[in-house]
């Protein structure tokens, strides 16, 4: 059994990030303070916190993509990955990579997609058809 992450990242309004994280993403809510706010990722602990200002994130190219160099999310089942893909559609999300199937045919084949939060941090939600190739080379 995976043992749950914290990840802790900068926020810029603390409201539009609680209304995204848990109405888009369907994050439960964890303790909370006027410059922080838990929330439950899929089993994690992510913790956003009001800065004053949003950070900018470089790219590096990935099979036809540009990446954003920080960035963070889950790896979910694929069908889990596939139901999230649909209603984040459904809700109208601007994707900056579009739900997609990566490395298709080679070892590292996986669902992906980027899209960011109302502070531009930017979320990678993918997936393997095969969880033990999660590693592999």
């Amino acid at each position: 059994m995976l043992t749950p992450f914290h990840l802790a990242f900068p926020v810029t309004d603390l409201a539009a990030t609680r209304s995204f994280y848990e109405q888009r993403l369907g994050c439960a809510i964890g303790r909370t303070h006027d410059r922080w706010i838990d929330f439950d990722l899929f089993g994690h602990q992510v913790t956003a916190h009001l800065v004053d200002r949003a950070l900018e994130s470089p790219t590096n190219r990935v099979d036809k993509h540009d990446v954003p160099a920080f960035h963070f999310g889950v790896v979910l089942d694929w069908n889990d990955w596939h139901s999230l893909a649909e209603r984040l559609r459904a809700a109208g999300t601007q994707f900056s990579i579009e739900p997609t199937i990566r490395f298709a045919g080679e070892v590292g084949e996986q669902a992906t997609m980027f899209f960011q939060d109302p502070s531009g941090n930017h979320l990678e939600f993918k997936s393997f058809k095969d969880p033990a190739k999660l590693f592999a080379t």
